[in-house]
């Protein structure tokens, strides 16, 4: 971490003393974890006391089963193209706290990518919801206008509420579509689909039909020939 970005650092934590949970300095990026209850006057101060006058870009994250394996298997790796070798599922995760009504904290978070063009550095902002069960923070379209359509977009997508956003409502997804589509625990063929009828003439919705299948291709193994060369026969 350099000299100012030491100096931003230390402001904050004399400004909001109990508001900033973490600081995460890795990969060359500076992320500043801040709780809700202080996210909109934190956000307040870093483009109005230190510069950073653009929100690049806005988005939402779904925690649920972070660092978890999404096949267990026994004699393959957990990460590459050897995952799909026993799939314990069709191809997603068994969210047992999704499952059972268990609250999972810190489930969804929201990260603003911040720039300031004056002092030609950046800052990542992230604010976990307080409740993942309606997870909502404020909105800071009234600081960067730019945030409108972004909150827009992840309220769409992970159902996070910005309280005081003057349009939030559905961006990317149908006026109808229900549920959200980034969640961990939407199903990944989705719940309905759409098609054309020709006797109503007219597009209707329908129970998906279509089969959950592994998209990660499997391992491959080496073709081992059989030592009866009589039989002309192969075994993989």
């Amino acid at each position: 971490m350099n000299q100012a970005s030491e100096s931003l650092i230390s402001s904050l934590q004399e400004a909001f003393p109990a508001g900033i949970r973490e600081v995460i300095d890795d990969f060359h990026e500076l992320t500043v974890v801040i709780t809700p209850d202080v996210l909109h006057e934190a956000c307040f101060a870093l483009r109005d006391q230190h510069g950073f006058e653009q929100l690049v870009d806005l988005f939402g994250v779904d925690f649920l089963g972070h660092g978890e394996a999404e096949w267990e298997t026994v004699s393959a790796s957990s990460t590459g193209f050897s995952r799909a070798v026993e799939p314990a599922t069709s191809g997603r995760f068994k969210f047992s706290p999704s499952e059972d009504g268990a609250v999972v904290s810190d489930r969804y978070a929201v990260e603003y990518l911040l720039l300031s063009v004056a002092r030609n550095c950046r800052i990542r902002v992230r604010c976990y919801c307080a409740d993942s069960e309606m997870p909502r923070v404020s909105s800071v379209v009234d600081i960067w206008n730019s945030a409108d359509w972004y909150e827009r977009e992840a309220f769409d997508l992970f159902g996070i509420l910005f309280e005081g956003h003057p349009d939030l409502r559905r961006i990317l997804t149908d006026y109808g579509f229900i549920g959200h589509p980034f969640r961990k625990d939407f199903p990944q063929i989705g719940n309905v689909e759409m098609r054309y009828d020709p006797e109503t003439r007219r597009v209707v919705y329908q129970p998906v039909t279509i089969e959950p299948r592994v998209l990660v291709p499997k391992v491959s193994r080496p073709v081992t020939v059989d030592a009866d060369a009589e039989t002309g026969e192969h075994n993989a």
